[in-house]
């Protein structure tokens, strides 16, 4: 296969919700559907085998973050497709949003008795950011949900997106009868009690007003059904591809991801409208995936609790060219040609070791220290990828030394740890004292247990009273100066040496930021 045909066929996306809407049984279903249904099972047990080996696994399976893998390949219909998994939980937070500057398109999976939730909200907020084309996927259908044209409603004003319906479902709850594919203009229904194999029965009908409709599930649930689709085709414009591409219009399907209803639709209009893998944007130019040379960077380091296994593995997503194993490649930070003898891509049914990789496929390269998150490896060109930003942390304390034995082991781990994106470093300009800040509160827990395990350093927590941080810069440096001046006991620097306004209060935020007109205030690092 060419380049292009290779570029052509993957589809590498991210399923993000807030925790408990359903993302993991989706994952698992459209492994099951992709032919990959050993997986399915396989990433539990795996989780809970994993889960033995350290306490650490522990606070990862409380947390319900699928550890053993992060991407999971598989074939569909001659498509490749590459599914992130992402935390649900908001603490870990940070980890989803730099998941999705790794992929082409996401899926959004919302539960539809609770309709839009927070986490949901924020996570539409950075696909926003990013112009990246969005699904949504209404789950749970088999118990009682809110009206559709409800939801639909609240996905709209809530996303801030418009909505298209692609299905829709008949009744939900009890009654629960079926989805009408509104893309393929046919009708699944359930017909048989056996609705956790990926073949259970079901009865195509194509057009409505059709008899057979009434007599399969009723005069008033088909009559129901029938207004339900005028409204929308009446309501709704024709589905635009352009627009979702453009990420403006967010299709929508309707399901029970564990009675995999609606689950093979929404794969099917997928695979379909999806992107394959789009251009990418560095600090110089704009990337295109069918160019001949290879580039790609670090989103995501994960070190391997396995106390016997130290390795980390950066995870790299392919921008452009074909990924070779044993090629040099050049290390764009430190400027060295490294070559990888063991590039692993994380397939459905084990982590294999890959000779060739495609732009839109995630390699896993091991580490031993060397990469930090935002990396870039090329054949030579200075690159520096943009979008891969740092969230102004919401929980703050100090760290403190336990073992005045061990300073360098902390500061070492320390460094690693921030290089890794766990938390954010940040020095006190008043009295020059560390402090972390985090997403979530679990992360200080996780930070403690790994400094402690990975580099034999032990660390206390001490309180301190921040309401939020935000970076400054102004190009009125008398102004600037005169802030910092003023706000010297609030002010830090980042890890970069970049300032950062430590503010303690939300009303002090406000009232800096009327006094400041000058001052601009930024809550993501990359500005």
């Amino acid at each position: 296969m060419t380049l292009q045909e290779e570029i052509a066929r993957r589809r590498t996306f991210a399923i993000i919700s807030h925790p408990d809407a359903g993302k993991t049984t989706l994952t698992e279903k459209l492994l099951l559907f992709g032919g990959a249904i050993h997986v399915a099972g396989a990433v539990k047990s795996n989780k809970i085998k994993k889960g033995a080996t350290s306490d650490f696994m522990e606070i990862e399976r409380q947390r319900g973050i699928s550890v053993a893998t992060s991407v999971m390949g598989f074939e569909y219909r001659d498509v490749k497709i590459n599914i992130l998994d992402t935390p649900g939980h908001e603490d870990f937070a940070e980890d989803t949003y730099r998941t999705l500057t790794a992929v082409d398109s996401v899926i959004i999976v919302i539960d539809g008795a609770k309709g839009v939730e927070t986490q949901t909200r924020r996570l539409m907020n950075v696909c926003r950011m990013r112009n990246t084309p969005v699904m949504v996927f209404i789950n749970k259908l088999d118990r009682p949900c809110k009206d559709p044209f409800d939801l639909l409603d609240e996905v709209e004003r809530e996303l801030k997106i418009r909505v298209r319906p692609l299905a829709f479902p008949i009744s939900s709850g009890a009654t629960f009868k079926g989805v009408y594919n509104l893309y393929e203009h046919n009708l699944s229904l359930f017909t048989s009690d056996e609705r956790l194999t990926a073949d259970a029965s079901t009865v195509e009908i194509d057009d409505l007003a059709s008899a057979e409709l009434d007599s399969r599930i009723g005069g008033s649930y088909a009559a129901q059904l029938r207004s339900d689709v005028e409204l929308v085709e009446g309501v709704y414009d024709a589905f635009d591809r352009e627009a979702y591409l453009r990420g403006e219009l967010a299709p929508v399907f309707f399901g029970s991801a564990v009675n995999n209803f609606g689950v093979r639709e929404l794969l099917e209009c997928f695979i379909r409208i999806a992107p394959s893998p789009r251009q990418s944007t560095t600090e110089t130019r704009t990337i295109e995936p069918s160019e001949p040379k290879m580039s790609g960077f670090v989103f995501k380091i994960h070190a391997n609790m396995d106390p016997n296994h130290r390795d980390r593995i950066a995870f790299l997503k392919i921008c452009s060219g074909m990924f070779e194993r044993n090629k040099n490649y050049l290390h764009v930070r430190s400027g060295k040609q490294l070559k990888f003898s063991s590039p692993t891509a994380f397939m459905a049914e084990k982590k294999s070791v890959i000779d060739f990789a495609y732009p839109g496929d995630i390699v896993g390269l091991h580490d031993t220290g060397n990469f930090k998150i935002g990396d870039t490896f090329t054949e030579g060109e200075k690159l520096k990828f943009t979008g891969i930003p740092s969230f102004s942390p919401e929980q703050f304390r100090y760290i403190e030394n336990a073992d005045p034995m061990k300073f360098k082991q902390l500061a070492k781990g320390i460094d690693q740890l921030m290089d890794e994106g766990v938390a954010q470093l940040f020095t006190s300009s008043l009295n020059g004292r560390k402090i972390i800040g985090t997403v979530g509160a679990l992360q200080f827990e996780v930070i403690q247990y790994r400094l402690e395990h990975e580099y034999g350093a032990s660390c206390r927590w001490e309180p301190i009273s921040i309401h939020k941080a935000c970076w400054v810069e102004s190009d009125n440096a008398e102004q600037l100066a005169d802030f910092k001046r003023r706000k010297h006991s609030n002010m830090a620097v980042d890890k970069h040496g970049r300032d950062v306004f430590l503010a303690d209060t939300s009303y002090a935020l406000a009232l800096a930021q009327e006094n400041f007109k000058d001052v601009r205030f930024h809550f993501t690092s990359e500005f």
